[in-house]
């Protein structure tokens, strides 16, 4: 059934968004960016997100990605970062190479942790004596988080919302009653979920506006440890007032799980890469949105550009930034 023929009842629109999504065929881990598109989508009046039918059990597994790919704990860290690099993933699950259960995950925050950005670089200092070369071979299981929130194949989309909000995640896991993996859902799916859709609620409702930004001067590894800390994958880089762009960890991970630097990190010598100043890594685009922009509509832009942000300008003036975590929150609302 066409999008553009849905009815203006909030209930068949959010049918019709599952049948989309159930008819869509999905690539591993990866979604199409135009999945979405705001045609014969802004005329169908606000969305109540508590009208959408999104309490039934079970309902998860309507935007949740199968065939997940997944890396056994014996994979080694060096494994892991040019799997997330090769595939574009923020996130790999870990599992039992034979049974598939899910034991932990690794995200780009944690690879970033381990290489100098917070806790997880004791490993280095400590067991392997300074030596990158030897921990990066070490197995990622010495790195993965093993207490790894995840929802039931039963689960509905609020309890999952509200799992992930919880636990500051930005992906859950989907697993059976054997904790078998057979699916996860992040904060990207729900962000198709809305994109284009009219919601009445605009950006500013939800935006950050206490916005931590580094310099381009600041280095990589200095980037990484303000994200570590501070528990975010992304920073804005800013000069004498001027956004030039936005960093995040997973760029970080690409950057070093690629050419020259990963070179570097497989002789051990990654610590000057990290030196390299963050603005080696601004892309050219710079998408940003006012604060008036409907949630629906900001959501479309997001999957169009393919950004995890948008920074909100006021006057030409930075003001605040809306994540994807911020779209979970007005879902719930």
């Amino acid at each position: 059934m066409s999008i553009h023929n849905k009815k203006k009842s909030a209930t068949q629109m959010n049918m019709k968004v599952r049948e989309r999504l159930n008819s869509h065929t999905k690539n591993v881990q990866k979604k199409n960016p135009h999945l979405f598109s705001s045609d014969g989508l802004l005329d169908v009046g606000p969305v109540d997100f508590d009208a959408k039918e999104a309490k039934h059990p079970g309902e998860i597994l309507t935007l949740a990605t199968g065939d997940v790919v997944s890396i056994p704990p014996t994979t080694t860290i060096m494994g892991s970062i040019k799997t997330m690099t090769s595939k574009g993933f923020r996130r790999v699950p870990v599992t039992d190479a034979g049974t598939k259960r899910l034991e932990g995950i690794v995200t780009s925050t944690d690879i970033i942790d381990f290489l100098g950005g917070g806790e997880r670089n004791r490993l280095v200092q400590e067991h392997y004596k300074g030596n990158l070369l030897a921990a990066i071979n070490a197995e990622v299981r010495e790195i993965m988080q093993h207490n790894v929130a995840c929802a039931d194949f039963s689960a509905g989309i609020d309890e999952v919302i509200t799992t992930m909000l919880d636990d500051k995640t930005g992906g859950v896991p989907i697993v059976n009653k054997d904790r078998r993996l057979i699916g996860i859902c992040t904060e990207k799916d729900f962000l198709r979920f809305i994109a284009g859709i009219f919601t009445n609620k605009t950006v500013g409702d939800y935006m950050s506006t206490n916005v931590t930004t580094i310099s381009p001067d600041a280095t990589i590894v200095d980037a990484a440890r303000i994200m570590v800390k501070r528990g975010f994958r992304r920073l804005p880089i800013v000069r004498d007032g001027v956004l030039l762009g936005i960093v995040t960890a997973s760029n970080i991970v690409q950057f070093i799980g690629n050419g020259d630097a990963f070179e570097k990190l497989i002789t051990g010598n990654i610590n000057e890469a990290f030196d390299e100043p963050i603005s080696a890594l601004i892309s050219k685009d710079l998408v940003w949105t006012s604060a008036e922009m409907d949630l629906g509509d900001a959501a479309n832009l997001m999957i169009d550009k393919n950004v995890g942000s948008l920074p909100i300008f006021d006057d030409g003036k930075l003001c605040g930034i809306i994540t994807e975590r911020d779209f979970l929150k007005a879902m719930i609302d």
